[in-house]
């Protein structure tokens, strides 16, 4: 049997991919340990008994680590890159390289943003895979920005040099052994990168912890059922959004229920209230199954969730590779995209209506519904990364 030691940032959306995967080696028999900066959260997504490294390293959310809300476009990049990533990178290597020391993986698994896994892997002369829990770098996330690119290149060049090999040259956003990503080309488009390093498995759906408990005798089965949720980084930026939101999910009470994820409160319900459901967290894999229609920042994950349920999607990208994600699903014709900043309640509504009243939108999401469960998910992600240790032990 081999180890497998997956790399991941404290980051609720690149973890979740990962924690199906590792599951499906451990049922395997193989060896699985992770490292993050943020253990707590691994083993809150992946169980208590999940083997977790400690590594230092800024966390979402922590004082000096928070975005600010306003930022958008080549600003919030610049800040996820030279904030957060960056420095993730630098505060994380010496923690994973203790863990390669102790654990001593036959593969590191490393997230598409997690450098250090790539860099230390790298130097120790391990074989390493991609864990692509994004789809923007593969479609143009940087057209139109070739200072941006050049700037990003530099960035990683320095970074290899203080942590990595110095004599290595793969991206470590693409791994030359694997590239694992929980997409298809039906979604990520033409553009979609091909080679035998690519492996495109879908969303790898997994079992999550309950959480507190729903009320699900509140749903109404002679309504349409909406979910809109802005994921778990977006919070400090959505109050004027959720407030179109729920205006003009008001407005449609006679034929359509909602719940609506407010983990900052800016809203106010309860569940006296027969129409809008509003709530700091819901079980969404679990709410999916039962939605007609879902709004959202296209936050990679969630896009990739609702369309495994077949679910049509009203997105309203904020920042980072939002864009490039909305940009696929309206280009697959599985949705319609609106303005976050500018989208009022009357525009909101005429594009639930359209997702939720005309047809087109729907079959396409069913056609990627279909398109991503015969990807195989998690099993054939843990396929691909068992054949990558039998070559490498050969």
């Amino acid at each position: 049997m081999s180890g497998f030691l997956f790399v991941v940032p404290p980051l609720v959306g690149h973890i979740n991919p990962a924690v199906g995967v590792a599951a499906r080696l451990g049922a395997l028999g193989h060896r699985v340990a992770w490292a993050c900066a943020d253990p707590a959260l691994v083993r809150r997504l992946a169980g208590e008994g999940a083997q977790v490294f400690a590594c230092a390293g800024p966390v979402p959310g922590a004082e000096g680590a928070a975005r600010p809300p306003g930022l958008r476009g080549a600003e919030a990049l610049k800040f996820l890159w030279e904030g957060f990533l960056l420095p993730l990178a630098d505060a994380m290597a010496p923690g994973v390289r203790a863990a390669a020391g102790v654990f001593r993986p036959d593969v590191v698994v490393s997230d598409q943003q997690a450098f250090a896994g790539a860099l230390v892997a790298e130097r120790l002369g391990l074989p390493w895979a991609t864990s692509a829990t994004t789809s923007a770098e593969f479609a143009g996330a940087y057209d139109g920005l070739p200072k941006v690119a050049e700037w990003l290149l530099e960035r990683l060049t320095a970074l290899r040099g203080r942590i990595g090999d110095p004599a290595g040259a793969a991206d470590p956003r693409f791994s030359p052994h694997l590239v694992l990503a929980f997409t298809t080309p039906g979604l990520v488009g033409p553009r979609a990168p091909a080679g035998e390093r690519f492996r495109y498995v879908g969303p790898s759906i997994a079992d999550r912890p309950a959480g507190p408990g729903f009320p699900w005798e509140w749903l109404d089965p002679g309504r349409a059922k909406v979910l809109v949720t802005l994921g778990t980084a977006n919070a400090d930026a959505g109050g004027r959004f959720l407030a179109a939101c729920l205006a003009a999910l008001r407005e449609r009470a006679d034929r359509v229920q909602a719940v609506l994820v407010d983990p900052s409160g800016t809203l106010a319900s309860g569940t006296d209230d027969k129409d809008v459901l509003i709530l700091p967290s819901v079980p969404q894999l679990p709410l999916l199954a039962r939605a007609e229609a879902v709004v959202c920042h296209a936050g990679h994950n969630t896009v990739c969730e609702a369309l495994w349920h077949g679910v049509p999607l009203v997105v309203a990208p904020i920042r980072d590779d939002q864009p490039v994600v909305a940009g696929q699903v309206v280009d697959a014709g599985a949705g319609l995209r609106v303005r976050f900043g500018r989208v009022t309640a009357a525009g909101l509504g005429a594009a639930l209506d359209t997702v939720l009243h005309e047809p087109g939108h729907r079959a396409a999401a069913g056609r990627l519904r279909a398109e991503f469960r015969a990807a195989g998910g998690a099993r054939a992600a843990a396929d691909h990364l068992e054949r990558l240790a039998a070559q490498e032990s050969r």
